[in-house]
């Protein structure tokens, strides 16, 4: 389809259940501003380019399940109405040029898809890593100019970079390889890209649900071959929105507070002869508590206890959400949260006591909600965000609230997205 095709299809309103799908009825008009934008910014960057289809791939909010994946537990979590969107164009030049909005260009050549450790920590590596995987899996990759925008927000807790991942699958997946991946390779291919290519270690969890959509149960219980579980519920119908709102606390200095979680977590599993807490026993843990403390210490066994109670509580949120028993499920979040705060610990830093941006907004949250919708940490915590649902006829004044506390855009009224990776044009 030719640039103008596209927008002139826009423009008549083509698009317009999709987008509405996608974003929402209220944001139908500011969202194909966006993409008629993004569609000249591409013609700019690559004028020669003269046929484009387009993408888009989702942000996600972890809804339950605070900090159970590394220990192969249960997850639920929902894609989002932010996303990453790229206007595309194909060619058999065997190159990959991306440019994304604010950054420099990335240019991957396809001859050449080994691990550049220079590249690690940059997008390249993530565009070289999942290229490399389809290529290594048959799949015959011609190349791309691509030119992206997004407007998940950095360091929310929405993951961004899982919705990148997913977006650079989907596009090679939907053109090079009909499809045949789908959704959930497609996150296990991000998660090696991620992993191998960019150097990080990290789970599967982001990257699955921004590339399937809407509410997700996950399982982790096999690593390999999670176990993954559509919940139908129509949130835009409940009368409820999710805000997050960013906090603004400082993430230096925090990476031992987060290694901290999953090496004490397993430190417990250890004592048991295990690997992660979802093969130890719940009664067993209790039963033999005080031949763990001669181990470990209280706080370890605090956060496993965390484990145990958070792995439960993911599985029942989702059922409640299937039945619709919107106020059991507000329930469990309320406990989720509590858990977090109490045995997870991951409210604030120890080293930083005084610093305590997030339990002062989770405060600020239950006096303005009171006995209506839920409030919890989001993410991995210690700083950054926090997550509440919130009743339609207060999000105006929670919103304002937020802001007022913590600056003007803080507070991110968000809705519940249906698909997950996805082509618009198809």
């Amino acid at each position: 389809m030719k640039p103008k095709e596209f927008i002139e299809k826009l423009e008549a309103g083509f698009y317009d259940g999709r987008l509405i799908m996608l974003y929402g009825e209220s944001a139908l008009s500011a969202q194909k501003n966006r993409y008629t934008e993004a569609v000249r910014c591409f013609e700019e960057l690559y004028p020669d380019r003269e046929e484009i289809k387009v993408f888009s791939a989702s942000g996600r909010t972890e809804i339950g399940g605070n900090h159970t994946d590394h220990q192969h537990g249960c997850v639920l979590a929902a894609a989002v109405n932010l996303d990453v969107i790229a206007i595309v164009s194909f060619h058999s030049e065997g190159v990959i040029r991306l440019k994304s909005a604010g950054y420099p260009a990335d240019t991957v050549d396809l001859s050449d898809l080994s691990i550049h450790e220079e590249e690690k920590g940059k997008s390249a590596s993530i565009i070289r890593g999942i290229a490399s995987y389809f290529v290594n899996s048959g799949v015959e990759i011609g190349g791309f100019d691509a030119y992206t925008t997004s407007d998940v927000l950095s360091g929310s807790g929405l993951s961004s970079s899982a919705a990148f991942e997913v977006l650079v699958g989907t596009i090679i997946d939907k053109h090079y390889n009909e499809g045949k991946a789908g959704a959930v390779e497609i996150a296990k291919i991000g998660q090696y890209a991620e992993n191998v290519y960019f150097g990080k270690g990290s789970g599967l969890m982001d990257q699955m649900v921004s590339s399937v959509g809407g509410f997700v149960l996950i399982d982790f219980k096999d690593n390999t071959a999670p176990v993954i579980e559509n919940i139908s519920f129509d949130f835009e119908k409940s009368g409820y929105s999710v805000c997050i709102t960013d906090t603004k606390g400082s993430h230096s200095d925090l990476t031992d507070d987060y290694v901290s979680i999953p090496t004490e977590m397993k430190r417990v599993a250890a004592f048991f002869g295990k690997d992660v807490l979802r093969e130890v026993s719940e009664e067993e843990f209790y039963s033999k508590l005080p031949q763990l403390r001669e181990v470990c210490n209280d706080r370890e066994i605090l956060r496993a206890a965390h484990f145990f109670g958070e792995n439960k509580r993911a599985v029942d949120e989702a059922k409640a959400l299937a039945k619709g028993s919107l106020d059991e499920f507000f329930g469990f979040v309320r406990s989720s949260g509590d858990s977090s705060a109490n045995l997870l610990q991951n409210l604030y830093s120890a080293k930083y006591p005084t610093r305590q941006e997030i339990p002062l907004g989770i405060m600020i949250s239950k006096r303005f909600l009171g006995e209506r919708g839920a409030v919890r940490v989001h993410g991995g915590g210690f700083a950054g965000t926090i997550q509440a649902f919130v009743p339609n006829e207060l999000v105006e004044g929670y919103s304002a609230e937020m802001n007022r506390i913590y600056g003007e855009g803080s507070c991110h009224i968000l809705s519940i997205r249906p698909a997950g990776g996805i082509e618009i044009t198809e």
